[in-house]
């Protein structure tokens, strides 16, 4: 009995492991390469999405300015967020990447402040459907680095 106990708990044990490893795969996220330059342009200014879809921005910085004069980052914002307002308070927040520790709970992802050549990447999951903007918080870039991601 003891014998035939073993035999079917080992018999248990290997096809629960035979299984574990034919779980389905998970979909990698959606890419995205956003570059940005020292004429303080992003390459893609619109991103379209589906609530709820996994993507990664992979951010470079292809400029040549050293990073006090031409860094830059990417943020993306809650919809709704004065732009304007953030990035005025974005100004005086060089210890945190231009992202101002006041407004931070407007930040749904964001990049390091990269230096010329240097590259950055982050995941998130689009949010629900609407409309949000994403910017490079460097002083001053906002006006001209700035995009929509429109989610559907």
């Amino acid at each position: 009995m003891k014998n035939r106990f073993c035999s079917l708990s080992f018999l248990v044990a290997l096809a629960l492991g035979l299984t574990a490893g034919v779980a389905p795969a998970l979909a990698a996220p959606r890419v995205i390469e956003i570059t940005a330059n020292d004429q303080m342009k992003f390459s893609v200014a619109n991103i379209d999405a589906k609530a709820g879809e996994e993507l990664k921005v992979v951010f470079k910085n292809v400029g040549t300015l050293p990073k006090e004069a031409m860094g830059h980052n990417w943020v993306l914002l809650k919809a709704g967020v004065d732009v304007t307002a953030f990035a005025t308070a974005a100004m005086m927040a060089k210890d945190t990447d231009y992202i101002p520790a006041a407004k931070k709970g407007d930040v749904l992802a964001s990049t390091p402040t990269l230096g010329p050549k240097k590259e950055a990447e982050v995941v998130f999951k689009a949010p629900a459907a609407g409309t949000y903007n994403f910017i490079c918080s460097f002083p001053g870039h906002y006006a001209l680095m700035k995009g929509t991601l429109t989610v559907k």
